[in-house]
């Protein structure tokens, strides 16, 4: 007889194995060093969460009922409005956004909830978020990489994931080359979903969204921007993300959801709409990690790095033209640890990601480690 949860083994075998179970040596090393790990390897918020969105959330704590999948009007409201102001596009409904539990659930669902299986094909670029990758696998479907999209063979080729800024490497599309990717994505009939999560974050770059007239002329069929508070409001806590675009594909994916009980828990819908209906709190988190991102870069250009791309987002991405894991070694014996650029694809072999998400001491720290 099967041995109980084989089933769940057979899935889990199809995913790769976790990036970040291979980092826990080096993050023993670090942590040995007498001033203590300063990490730097996973981009997780360290800042307060804003005064106005945690009086938010506890105004709503009393929401003893079941949320809704698509979100409060009050919420929907917010999501428009705020892709209206921000993104620049024009015309939304209530039908042309959909709240999600955090971006990564839906990243690595995505190709499931759309009905994606064997014979379809997902593409994402070379260097990338893992999750793209393990959403294809999780749906059994192929996976494929590509440097330019339209350079992509269109067969059997159903979803289409961008990423700008891009994550590791905070590369910027220009809106020539989104534009291009709209028009042949649309010619060959293929879902074009767009992770936007760190827009907000340009610093040498001014990321334009998919949605934007520049880049879709208005017109959002075989659209779907993704969005999160993650970043831009320090709420990867209360995983509050949402999506943007083609009223068709978010109305489908709506039906699946509901189905499935996805739905942000109420005090964090009352949340997102503070969050997004305010700016300062978003221009002071900015500021902080301008000052932090500034200097990082000119220790680590002290000290023999190169820095490419990185005009926008929340890391550097570095090399000393060596193999990913030798950096990583020697960092970690300085107490400082960074993430392997092999972790987002082969391409990154000889570069590590240096997140900008550590306080204000811990980043004075590295500096001073970097300069010794």
């Amino acid at each position: 007889m099967p041995l109980p949860g084989g089933a769940a083994r057979r899935v889990s075998g199809l995913l790769p194995v976790f990036p970040w179970d291979r980092l826990e040596p080096y993050k023993a090393t670090a942590a040995e060093h007498p001033d203590g790990i300063v990490d730097l390897s996973v981009g997780t918020p360290v800042d307060p969460v804003p005064e106005l969105v945690q009086n938010a959330l506890t105004a709503a704590a009393d929401s003893p009922g079941y949320p809704t999948v698509w979100g409060t009007p009050a919420l929907r409201d917010a999501l428009v409005g705020w892709s209206e102001r921000r993104l620049g596009a024009s015309g939304l409904t209530h039908r042309h956004v959909l709240p999600l539990v955090g971006s990564k659930e839906l990243v690595a669902s995505l190709p499931t909830q759309l009905g994606l299986g064997p014979g379809d094909r997902v593409a994402y670029p070379r260097l990338a978020y893992p999750t793209y990758e393990v959403g294809a696998r999780l749906a059994r479907a192929e996976h494929t990489v590509y440097d330019d999209p339209w350079e992509l063979d269109p067969a059997g080729l159903k979803l289409l994931w961008l990423n700008s800024p891009s994550n590791p490497t905070g590369r910027v599309l220009t809106v020539a080359e989104l534009r291009r990717t709209v028009g042949w994505a649309r010619e060959h009939g293929v879902l074009l979903v767009s992770d936007e999560c760190y827009l907000e974050l340009g610093w040498e770059a001014e990321p334009v969204s998919v949605l934007h007239p520049d880049v879709c002329d208005g017109v959002y069929d075989g659209l779907v921007a993704v969005h999160s508070l993650s970043k831009r409001s320090n709420l990867a806590g209360y995983r509050a993300a949402f999506l943007a675009g083609d009223p068709a594909v978010l109305g489908e994916l709506l039906e699946i959801r509901k189905h499935s009980g996805l739905m942000v828990p109420a005090p964090v819908q009352a949340a997102t709409a503070a969050a997004l209906a305010d700016t300062a709190h978003v221009e002071q988190q900015r500021a902080r990690y301008a000052a932090r991102r500034s200097a990082l870069r000119g220790a680590l250009e002290a000290c023999g790095f190169r820095i490419e791309h990185s005009e926008a987002s929340l890391y550097l991405w570095a090399t000393r033209d060596e193999p990913c894991w030798e950096t990583v070694a020697d960092l970690a014996e300085h107490g400082v640890l960074v993430a392997p650029g092999e972790f987002y694809g082969a391409a990154g072999a000889r570069f590590v990601r240096i997140a900008l998400t550590a306080t204000d001491e811990r980043i004075s720290a590295a500096v001073q480690r970097l300069k010794a």
